[in-house]
């Protein structure tokens, strides 16, 4: 049960970035598609209250955030590039900028009438009408400063300019593709390939990129049920712990939010606490036991009774 199963949904541009890497590494995937927002039944049995999207399951693991996802895609696929803990510290740090700032620009400034438009004739009136009530509550209880309007088109531009200077080479840190690349693509496919806006004309090397980050594609990925996604869990075992489990902590039972935005919490027993990675331990009669992997940045952990 080695596949890996992913829970995404086809305008989450985080799912983009996954489903872009699964094509680079040509690996065969289950696609569970969810809904744009919560109630989402089958990821609140796996992993509680973790809102974000994607999520995705091998076996009775479960890895919330890309960064544990991409580490998991890395492994499966022998492909140490995608891993962000494999990479120099100038690839980590385009990538925490890029994934954060810069792409909560890009979400800024893709988000027009057009847009809407577009996400109306995806799914409906009332869902995209709960939808845009669903994210001015996430906004409401961010942690994140985001730019507006014309600052965040300016920083939107700013971005495809330093991607420009760059790309001296195929892909921004050398011949070949890794995180940064997957990175910095999926925010760009929100604004141009999905809101539609025109401004890669001024950058013709940011414009080759993108047609070689999307000729990767999506991989190879069959359609799985919840249903299924819900059985496999029960039918599995966690793996083996990292080696490195340690601190004081451990066995006590925890709650594990994002410290930026989406910051729904997830409890459960802490059984892992390494140098990259949080995992917990959550039980229930329909799952039976699974392990939630976070990484370490981006998330905060507390006693439960806090």
């Amino acid at each position: 049960m080695s596949e890996l199963v992913l829970f995404h949904y086809p305008m989450s541009p985080f799912s983009e970035k996954i489903r872009t890497m699964l094509g680079y590494a040509d690996l065969h995937w289950l696609s569970v598609p969810v809904a744009e927002m919560p109630p989402r039944p089958v990821l609140a049995l796996l992993v509680g209250g973790y809102r974000k999207i994607p999520v995705a399951q091998i076996g009775a693991d479960l890895f919330c955030d890309t960064r544990t996802i991409a580490t998991e895609i890395a492994n499966l696929a022998n492909r140490p590039e995608l891993a962000l803990e494999h990479q120099p510290e100038a690839v980590r740090q385009f990538v925490e900028q890029v994934d954060l700032e810069v792409f909560m620009a890009c979400v800024m400034a893709a988000s027009d009438g057009k847009l809407l438009r577009k996400l109306i004739r995806e799914t409906s009136l009332l869902k995209t009408l709960r939808f845009l009530k669903d994210r001015a509550q996430i906004g409401r209880t961010a942690r994140v400063r985001t730019v507006r309007g014309a600052k965040a088109k300016a920083r939107v531009l700013s971005h495809l300019a330093d991607l420009e200077g760059r790309l001296s080479q195929d892909f921004l840190f050398g011949p070949s593709p890794c995180i940064a690349d997957f990175s910095a693509y999926h925010g760009l496919w929100f604004v141009c390939d999905l809101a539609g806006k025109p401004w890669l004309r001024d950058y013709p090397r940011v414009t080759a990129w993108m047609a070689r980050m999307r000729a990767f594609g999506h991989g190879q990925a069959r359609t799985f049920s919840a249903d299924e996604a819900i059985e496999r869990a029960r039918q599995s075992q966690p793996r083996p712990l990292p080696e490195g489990t340690n601190g004081d902590a451990l066995g006590t039972r925890v709650r594990v939010a994002p410290t930026d935005y989406g910051r729904d919490p997830v409890f459960g027993t802490l059984v892992h606490a390494g140098a990259h990675e949080t995992v917990i331990a959550r039980d229930t009669a329909e799952t039976g036991r699974v392990h939630v992997h976070f990484p370490k940045q981006g998330f905060r952990i507390t006693p439960a009774g806090d």
